[in-house]
């Protein structure tokens, strides 16, 4: 089949939405603006070999795809509105594409997103999407707002991702319920677009733990003026899953240093603590207060025995050669 003929297939579908005034089939596509609001537009890339196996189901490749640019609107507190999808294949089979689009379009309609255009071409396998959402005129949460004194919060678990790597590239095997429950978390990742919507009145800065908690809290610190923040390690929150396979102990770096989680981290003047409390319960999603933004630079660790020390491990980062 051809380029064409791939995209009427497995990715046109009819437009629902009346922001959609144009959409797939044209040079471009035509939408709607919101006079009242501010665009929010996130981008995000997954290769084959660097960001998933190459046996990852392709309803969960499609899922991931759209589920980290999701996220990312999150964090911004974002309402998500339309995506554009670029996909680089060594092959075009059928059954593969179909199952891709399925896991897409699953998480697509349940944020209402619309898919209003991209790219094919042939090459090594990666997918690119472009998304699209909306957030009230100066209500975009951004990393560089935190304050001294700020209480941090995460959503959810952290470290499920990272371990479900880890078992992936451990040898073989059958795999129990839980550990496939922890490599659920990789492959199909829950972008927080409720909760990044609901803290716009309250959150002074957000983000969306992607590349580990330790360095994506490191840019909000460093963005909000070299500020420091202060964790405790009793109080990050690790799956039940998570702690049936490793120690406590054992994951304590696993939660700081590996990613993929897409959990949101973000900051809140102490005096709203009970409105996250009653966040948290309202959305049915644990909210965890992990620690504080601190004046001294850096990012410091509370252990047992209460001694504060740096954390100088870093989390993921892509490198090239000079």
């Amino acid at each position: 089949m051809d380029e064409f003929q791939l995209i009427d297939r497995f990715f046109s579908r009819p437009t629902l939405f009346d922001n959609v005034k144009i959409g797939i089939g044209d040079d471009g596509a035509v939408l709607k603006t919101r006079s009242d609001q501010d665009l929010v537009v996130v981008t995000d890339t997954l290769v084959e070999g660097v960001h998933f196996f190459s046996d990852i189901s392709p309803a969960d490749l499609g899922h991931k795809t759209l589920a980290v640019n999701l996220s990312d609107l999150a964090a911004m507190g974002a309402e998500p509105d339309w995506a554009l999808l670029n996909l680089v294949l060594p092959a075009a089979d059928s059954k593969w594409l179909e199952e891709l689009s399925i896991g897409f379009f699953s998480l697509a309609d349940r944020y209402n997103v619309t898919l209003v255009g991209g790219d094919t071409s042939y090459g090594p396998l990666n997918l690119t999407v472009t998304a699209g959402g909306w957030v009230p005129q100066g209500q975009a949460l951004c990393r560089s707002g935190a304050r001294n004194g700020d209480l941090i919060y995460v959503s959810g678990t952290v470290g499920d991702a990272a371990l479900g790597l880890q078992l992936l590239s451990g040898p073989d095997g059958r795999l129990s319920d839980g550990e496939n429950r922890v490599i659920e978390r990789l492959r199909r990742p829950e972008p927080r677009t409720l909760l990044g919507k609901a803290l716009r009145p309250w959150a002074t800065a957000a983000i969306d733990l992607s590349d580990g908690l330790a360095a994506d809290l490191a840019h909000v610190v460093v963005a909000s003026g070299g500020l420091g923040a202060v964790i405790k390690e009793d109080c990050l929150p690790l799956s039940a899953e998570a702690l049936e396979l490793r120690t406590r102990k054992q994951l304590i770096p696993i939660a700081l240093g590996g990613g993929d989680d897409y959990e949101l981290c973000f900051c809140v003047p102490p005096e709203y603590r009970g409105e996250i409390d009653r966040l948290g319960n309202e959305l049915r999603l644990p909210l965890t207060m992990i620690g504080k933004i601190d004046s001294t630079p850096g990012i410091w660790l509370v252990g047992e025995s209460g001694v504060r020390e740096e954390y100088r491990s870093g989390g993921h980062r892509h490198y090239w050669a000079d």
